[in-house]
């Protein structure tokens, strides 16, 4: 199991057991339960609430005698037909037989009246006399009965709810930590077991070639540190896994774990954080106490900017001190004064642009490997992991399927994988095919189709008209992202969607640029030049296209009064404070040039539609006809594009090798059959 603390091991390979009884801790002999036990069992003896004194049950008349004596101080009658008398201290010795005084002389009587309507009667009569000889009277009281069930109630059941508060409160503080209060200070580490079966390995992590070649260098320096260290190098202290969410940081340290025959403490950055001053520190430091103690060892911590934040130069830092001295814990243990021999820490981040400058530096990570989403090749691989499980047709091309997520990471292909398997068993197939792939996709990256939704014919010809317009100048530009399928049907928030093939490329020039902007502006182009209207169907398109503008004006220095200029922070931590880093004049600049640049776009885009009018009709009645049509389809109807685009390349360059390879095997067959029939 996970949690389960590693023991030493013998020569066999099994835990060492105990020598004898005497290696074992002693058990306590003391336990505060003790104590709660004793109490409870003194409540059902000792009188709780009750009257302190000496107790005489006599009959009715001895009874009424005492009180017509003048021996009684006052009376308490009950419900139940029965009184209780409480004597005066210089009565006491003639009623109890003894001679007790002041404080320690007391005691009352107890007897069954017939009624308490005549006793009541009774004792009016005794008051009365009393009254006519100048003595003091007797005072009177009625109560209802208390019974043996009340009793228990008032005196076990307070007891019994203080026993189940405690119990669970130290079972609560007891889960804080492995030593109960004590323990809350405690690292939270998941010790990963070696001999589990199911580890994952470098062979389960599909492509990440070179994150893949840092972190078995770092298995290797475990596991052979003479090779690096004879020529005087020192092993690595650190190595920090950044990159975009679900490219397989996490599973990249899962194989480390499962190929290193070390000990692999696993934390996330959030076990650090607690509710009490100080823990968080305190397990950092037991942390690598115990990663110290197993060395040579691995410490992993997932999602290191939940404690690794940059510090804040204000002094009102409020509620970050707890977080801040934790990270001051992690430095120090890292590279401090005191040695960190033996032991290499994995961490791994998507935010590395918000870690603290200290935590980066050479000496605590030495070496920042960057996970990057998949290119190409990259997703065919991962494809060909998740495709094991599943029972696909022989006809399925994988190839396609990674041309068809561009920009998907790991996690996404894994889950297009089981949205394919999940949509083939609804329509109860045998076999996942290539169509229930392309609704996987269609699915995560629009959002489910609403078949429901009831649309007039107006908005179904303006949302037809709307996405024509993408389609049609995505088509005729060179540098824009050639289309794949575009339909009206309604997905999650949008009314209509096109799906595109964005290139893979490395660098983004001025002119691939102004083709998105110009293709995203078609919708509206075609809305304000074939149905003279504007409506909000272009809200995502208009915000996509600002955005781009002010990125080329403000950030990329692509504007004609703004050359090679860039207001761009990549640290992500701004020293100006509340101001801008450029005056109001820039200000009005940049907003002046990022509107020239879309006017123009939405120019162009009018001026090829007016161009190609009949064609984006033709495209728009298909819509309206069927809802969805494909690249074929606007190929058909505007002709072939005549540029090829990057993916169709290396398309065409795997297929020139596949032949290549298949005719090698036949010259390599021929040649045989000739040597064999010689």
């Amino acid at each position: 199991m996970e949690n389960e603390p590693i023991m030493p091991t013998n020569k066999s390979g099994g835990k060492q057991q105990p020598k004898n009884n005497n290696d074992r801790k002693p058990r306590k002999w003391f336990n505060f339960y003790y104590l709660l036990f004793a109490l409870l069992a003194l409540s059902f003896f000792y009188p709780w609430g009750g009257d302190k004194g000496v107790q005489k049950d006599l009959s009715y008349t001895k009874f009424s005698a005492y009180i017509e004596q003048g021996m009684v101080s006052e009376l308490v009658v009950y419900d139940d037909n029965k009184a209780k008398a409480h004597i005066r201290p210089e009565s006491y010795a003639v009623v109890f037989g003894g001679r007790e005084e002041g404080e320690k002389a007391k005691g009352y009587l107890t007897a069954f009246v017939p009624s308490v309507d005549s006793f009541t009667e009774f004792v009016q009569k005794v008051n009365d006399k009393r009254r006519e000889e100048g003595k003091p009277q007797i005072d009177v009281a009625y109560e209802k009965s208390k019974d043996i069930w009340y009793m228990l109630l008032i005196n076990i059941v307070p007891w019994i709810l203080i026993f189940v508060f405690f119990f669970f409160i130290s079972r609560g503080i007891g889960s804080m930590g492995n030593g109960g209060i004590f323990g809350v200070g405690k690292a939270k580490a998941v010790i990963f077991d070696k001999d589990k079966k199911d580890k994952v390995t470098f062979k389960d992590v599909a492509g990440l070639a070179g994150a893949k070649q840092e972190v078995e260098e770092i298995v290797s320096f475990l596991k052979n540190p003479q090779k690096y260290t004879e020529l005087g190098g020192k092993i690595p202290k650190g190595a920090l896994l950044v990159g975009p969410p679900g490219t397989g940081k996490t599973l990249l340290a899962k194989a480390v774990a499962g190929e290193a025959d070390v000990p692999f403490f696993s934390m996330s950055g959030s076990d650090f954080v607690e509710m009490f001053v100080g823990v968080g520190a305190s397990r950092v430091r037991d942390l690598f106490r115990q990663a110290k103690e197993k060395a040579p060892a691995i410490i992993f911590i997932d999602e290191i900017d939940a404690v690794g934040r940059a510090r804040g130069k204000n002094i009102m830092t409020g509620g970050n001190d707890e977080r801040e001295s934790t990270l001051n814990q992690l430095l120090t243990e890292m590279d401090g004064f005191g040695t960190n021999s033996g032991v290499i820490i994995l961490a791994a981040t998507n935010r590395a642009d918000v870690l603290d400058s200290a935590l980066l530096r050479a000496g605590r990570f030495d070496r920042q490997i960057h996970v990057e989403l998949p290119d190409l090749q990259e997703r065919k691989e991962i494809f060909q992991v998740h495709l094991r499980p599943l029972k696909t047709d022989d006809s399925l091309d994988i190839n396609f399927l990674a041309r068809q997520t561009p920009g998907f990471s790991g996690a996404d292909i894994a889950n297009v994988c089981n949205e394919a398997a999940l949509i083939a068993a609804r329509k109860d197939r045998k076999l996942v095919g290539k169509q229930d792939f392309m609704d996987a996709v269609d699915r995560i990256i629009g959002g489910l189709e609403r078949t429901n939704k009831i649309m007039t014919d107006d908005e179904k010809r303006s949302i037809a008209f709307h996405e024509a317009g993408h389609a049609t100048i995505s088509w005729l530009l060179r540098w824009a992202n050639p289309l794949v399928k575009v339909t009206i049907v309604p997905r999650g928030m949008a009314l209509g969607a096109a799906w595109y093939l964005p290139e893979e490329r490395q660098l983004t020039n001025k002119e691939h640029i102004l083709d998105e902007l110009c293709s995203l502006l078609g919708g509206r182009a075609a809305e304000q030049l074939f149905l003279s209207q504007t409506s909000t169907g272009a809200l995502n398109d208009l915000e996509r296209a600002t955005k781009q503008a002010y990125a080329m004006v403000a950030y990329y220095g692509m504007s004609d009064r703004l050359k090679d200029i860039s207001f761009y922070d990549s640290t992500g931590r701004y020293d100006y404070g509340f101001t801008k880093p450029y005056s109001d004049n820039t200000a009005e600049i940049i907003d002046e040039e990022a509107a020239a640049i879309i006017a123009e776009q939405m120019k162009r885009a009018k001026q090829i539609l007016e161009e190609h009018a009949e064609g984006h009709h033709k495209l728009a009645e298909m819509l309206i006809e069927r809802e969805v049509i494909t690249s074929e389809d606007v190929e058909n109807v505007l002709g072939p594009r005549p540029w090829k685009s990057r993916g169709d390349e290396l398309l065409e360059e795997e297929k020139q090798k596949n032949t290549a390879s298949e005719d090698t095997d036949n010259n390599k067959n021929t040649q045989e059959n000739e040597k064999t029939d010689i």
